[in-house]
């Protein structure tokens, strides 16, 4: 596994002691979480939040560039 981010890496470790979840059904549910809580607008600051958000599960996904 490559290394995480600190934040990825915050995400894994809150599943530890959750049912199983691969690290890309963890990613799904975070892209799932920034279209309901974070959705794309105007505001500079949610914005950022959702493309935070984002940013995580792709590093997850093995796809952050």
């Amino acid at each position: 596994m490559t290394d995480l981010s600190p934040a990825a890496q915050a995400v894994l470790s809150a599943t530890d002691n959750m049912f199983y979840q691969t690290q890309e059904q963890i990613a799904a549910a975070l892209e799932a979480l920034a279209d309901q809580v974070a959705t794309l607008s105007t505001n500079r600051r949610q914005n950022d939040i959702r493309f935070s958000i984002l940013r995580i599960a792709a590093e997850l996904r093995g796809t952050a560039q």
